[in-house]
Order: structure tokens, then C-alpha cells, then sequence
């Protein structure tokens, strides 16, 4: 399926390498779904009065057949790391939709090697509460 993308910039123009960078990477989002049908990437230079130089914001908007999902990121000096942390963190969002839609859970590797509880004595008794536990 071959993907939509609208890319919008606010505050400020684009560059050709710039708008070429993001319809790269919004294409490269189809490699963790089929599913995507579209994905809207709006970049902007907030307003900020007293801050030294410009922040860019990176938010996407990715359209799944009954649900979107939508990044946005913390503003960066530097677009391109804007660019990258808010398609890294849309491919990390995909991947954990395509989990949830196949029913997978997440797991840890190390769950369950803590050890074995093989004998367990449970007591209780008289305190100034009334009662008390002691586990052996």
C-alpha cells in the first residue's frame, strides 16, 4: 500500500533536504505495519520570547485503519535530532501497536529467575496490635 504524507511547516519554510529526510523516514514507519495509511508530520518553531535561538517541534500524526496514533516530542535546537527522537519514538509506538493487535504480551527476560520458594510457615500470634505474622 503505498503510504500518504503531508508534511506542513509552521513558522518557517522547509528545506528540500529537510521535507526529503522526513517523506524517507515516514516511509521507512511501513516496515513496522502494512496497516498505515497515512502520515501527517507537522514541523514548527514555537513562539518563544525568551529563550535564545530556535526550538523545533516534530509532531506526527499516523492514521491506522480505526485508530491514530500521534507523537509528539519535546522541542530540539537541532532539527535533525528533532527529526530523529520523533521517529524513533513513532517506531516504538508502532511496534508496541502491532504487539497489542496480535495479542502478544511483553515480557521481561528476566522474570521468574529470582528463585523458587520451596517451604513457606506462616504464624500467627499476640502483639500489642493483637495480632502479629512471622513467615519462616
Amino acid at each position: 500500500m503505498k503510504l500518504s504524507i503531508q508534511i506542513t511547516s509552521r513558522h518557517f519554510s522547509l528545506s528540500e533536504a529537510i521535507e526529503s529526510d522526513l517523506r524517507e523516514k515516514a516511509s521507512k514507519l511501513e516496515q513496522f505495519s502494512d496497516r498505515i495509511t497515512g502520515c501527517r508530520v507537522v514541523v514548527e518553531i514555537p513562539h518563544r520570547r525568551h529563550h535564545q535561538g530556535k526550538l523545533y517541534n516534530i509532531r506526527l500524526n499516523i492514521t491506522l485503519p480505526g485508530t491514530e496514533l500521534v507523537v509528539n516530542r519535546q522541542p530540539n535546537e537541532d532539527i535533525h535530532v528533532a527529526i530523529g527522537e520523533a521517529f524513533d519514538a513513532a517506531g516504538r509506538q508502532l511496534e508496541e501497536y502491532v504487539r497489542r493487535r496480535r495479542g502478544e504480551e511483553k515480557t521481561h527476560e528476566d522474570a521468574g529467575k529470582f528463585g523458587d520458594v520451596h517451604q513457606l510457615k506462616f504464624q500467627m500470634g499476640g502483639d500489642s496490635d493483637g495480632l502479629s505474622a512471622h513467615y519462616d
